[in-house]
C-alpha cells in the first residue's frame, strides 16, 4: 500500500510541474495590472486568462497525469482514458444532471455536486483509467470485435467503469464532501495554529511521498480551501488566502540553505570540498526554485532528529506568517521565482516581511543545526566515519558525466540481473529490484549522490537531485 501511495504521489508531479507556466503567465499579467484581472490592459488580461486556463483545470491535469504515471507502459491511451473517466463522472454528477435524476430544481441540488469537478475526482479518474489500461491494454477480442482490442478497449472499459463509480459517488460523494469540508474547516478555524500544524505534517510526510495527499486538501479545491487557485485568481481574502503557502518561503529560500551552510562548516576538513559542491547546488535549488528534496534527503535519514527539528521550524514559520497575515503564493514551490511573480498579485499582503522573517530563520537554522550536529555528533554529510579512499567520491564534470554516473549507479543496483524497473520523480530514482542483497550501496554512493533510501525488500530510492531525469534517461539506454 505504501508503495502504491508513493507511486500516486510521483504521478502527481507531472501535472504539478505544469503549474509554473500558470505562475509565470498570471504573475506577469498581475505585475502589469495588479489591481484587477487585466481590465485596464489587454496584454494583462491575455496573460492572466491564459494562466487561469491552467489553474482552473487542475482536476483535468490530475486525471490525465495520474493515469499516465500509474499506467505500466505510460502510454498515451491511458492518459486519454483518464480524461474520459473525468468527463463521464463530472457530466453525470453535475448539478443539472443530478437535478434531472432526482426530479428536482437545480437550486435544490446538494452543494456537493457543484464541486464534483475537483482534484479528488481527477485523481480517482486517473487511478481507474490506469487500472483499466493495466488490465485491458493487451486483451484480444473475437475477430468480429477485433478493432476494439488492446489499447482501443481501454477508454471503453474506463467509461463503463466510471458509470459504476458515478453511481456510487451519487450516494457517497455528499458524505465525503461534507467530511472533507469539515476537516478543512476545522483546520481553517484554528487560524495560525492550523497553518502551523499543516506545515509541520507537510514536512514529516516528505519521506513517504504522502505529503501530496495533505497538500491537495489545502492547496486545491478538494475541501473548498483552494489556497493556490484563489490566491492566483484574486478571488480570496487579503491576508488570509495564501496562509498555507507563505510560511514556506522563509524556510525554502533561507532556512534550508542556512542548514546546508551549517552542515558544510561542521564537515571534516578533508571532505569540505565535496560537501561544498553538494550543499551549494542543493541550497541554490532550494532558494531559487523551492525544490528542497536534494537538501532534505542529505540529512533526513542520517540525522532524523534534525529533520524533525526542520519540520517543527517549518510549522512555526507558517504559524508566524499566518499570525501577521504576511502572504505570498506559488504555482510550483516557494522559491525566489514564485516569490517575485506573486509579490505583485492582488492578494499578496506585506510579502517582503517574509524576507525579513526568512533572514531570522536563516540565523536560527544555522546556529541550531550547527549546535545539534556538533553537540550530538550527528553523521551529516562530510562527518561520516573514515572509510577506504574513494568510497565517497564525485563524478568529474564532463559532457558524459550523466552517462558515467548512470552506469555506476546501475552497476551498483545489480544491473540487468537484478533491476526490474526504474522510474524517477523530481529528484529521486525509484527502483524495483529482485534481491536487495545484490545492491552495492557503497558503489552507488561513490557517484556522490545525496542519499539512498531502502523502501522495502524490493524497493530502493537513489536521491540524485533536480537533474535526475538525465541520469534516468541514461539508465534507460543501458537497459535497452
Amino acid at each position: 500500500m505504501m508503495k502504491y501511495l508513493q507511486k500516486i504521489g510521483r504521478s502527481l508531479m507531472l501535472p504539478v510541474a505544469v503549474l509554473p507556466a500558470a505562475a509565470i503567465l498570471m504573475g506577469i499579467g498581475y505585475w502589469i495590472d495588479p489591481s484587477g484581472w487585466g481590465a485596464g490592459s489587454p496584454v494583462a488580461a491575455f496573460l492572466i486568462k491564459a494562466g487561469a486556463s491552467i489553474i482552473d483545470n487542475i482536476p483535468i491535469l490530475f486525471a490525465v497525469g495520474v493515469a499516465l504515471g500509474m499506467a505500466k507502459d505510460k502510454d498515451g491511451s491511458a492518459a486519454l482514458s483518464g480524461l474520459v473517466a473525468y468527463l463521464v463522472t463530472t457530466t453525470l454528477l453535475s448539478s443539472g444532471s443530478v437535478a434531472m435524476l432526482q426530479g428536482i430544481d437545480v437550486a435544490e441540488v446538494d452543494a456537493a455536486f457543484g464541486k464534483i469537478g475537483n482534484a479528488f475526482v481527477g485523481i480517482l479518474s486517473g487511478l481507474i483509467a490506469a487500472s483499466m489500461y493495466n488490465r485491458f491494454s493487451h486483451v484480444k477480442l473475437p475477430d468480429a470485435l477485433a478493432f476494439f482490442s488492446g489499447k482501443r478497449l481501454v477508454p471503453i472499459m474506463t467509461a463503463v467503469s466510471m458509470l459504476v463509480v458515478s453511481g456510487i459517488l451519487f450516494f457517497v460523494w455528499p458524505v465525503i464532501f461534507t467530511g472533507l469540508v469539515s476537516f478543512g474547516t476545522a483546520i481553517s478555524e484554528l487560524g495560525a495554529a492550523g497553518a502551523g500544524l499543516y506545515g509541520f505534517f507537510n514536512r514529516l510526510l516528505i519521506p513517504t511521498g504522502l505529503h501530496h495527499a495533505l497538500n491537495s486538501v489545502f492547496w486545491f479545491d478538494v475541501a473548498g480551501i483552494n489556497d493556490i487557485g484563489k490566491f492566483w485568481s484574486g478571488e480570496g481574502e487579503k491576508g488570509i488566502t495564501g496562509m498555507y503557502q507563505a510560511g514556506f518561503f522563509p524556510i525554502m529560500m533561507f532556512g534550508l540553505p542556512a542548514a546546508g551552510l551549517a552542515m558544510y562548516h561542521t564537515a571534516k576538513t578533508k571532505r569540505k570540498k565535496q560537501v561544498a559542491s553538494l550543499m551549494l547546488a542543493a541550497g541554490f535549488a532550494s532558494f531559487f526554485t523551492g525544490v528542497t528534496e536534494p537538501l532534505e534527503f542529505a540529512f533526513m535519514f542520517v540525522a532524523p532528529m534534525l529533520y524533525v527539528v526542520h519540520a517543527a521550524l517549518t510549522g512555526i514559520s507558517l504559524a508566524i506568517a499566518a499570525t501577521f497575515q504576511w502572504t505570498a503564493g506559488f504555482g510550483f514551490s516557494a522559491g525566489l521565482v514564485d516569490f517575485v511573480l506573486s509579490s505583485r498579485l492582488p492578494l499578496a499582503n506585506s510579502p517582503y516581511m517574509l524576507l525579513v522573517q526568512g533572514l531570522i530563520f536563516a540565523v536560527i537554522y544555522y546556529f541550531l543545526f550547527r549546535f545539534l550536529i556538533t553537540k550530538l555528533n550527528l553523521m551529516t554529510p562530510g562527518r561520516e566515519e573514515d572509510t577506504e579512499e574513494g568510497e565517497v567520491g564525485t563524478i568529474t564534470s564532463s559532457k558524459d558525466r550523466f552517462a558515467t554516473m548512470a552506469a555506476k549507479i546501475y552497476e551498483g543496483l545489480g544491473g540487468d540481473a537484478n533491476v526490474t524497473s526504474v522510474d524517477n520523480c523530481v529528484t529521486r530514482l525509484r527502483v524495483e529490484v529482485k534481491n536487495m542483497d545484490a545492491v552495492d550501496q557503497k558503489k552507488i554512493k561513490e557517484t556522490g549522490v545525496p542519499g539512498i533510501k531502502v523502501m522495502g525488500p524490493t524497493s530502493i530510492q537513489v536521491i540524485v537531485g533536480t537533474q535526475v531525469q538525465f541520469v534516468a534517461d541514461e539508465i534507460e539506454k543501458i537497459r535497452k
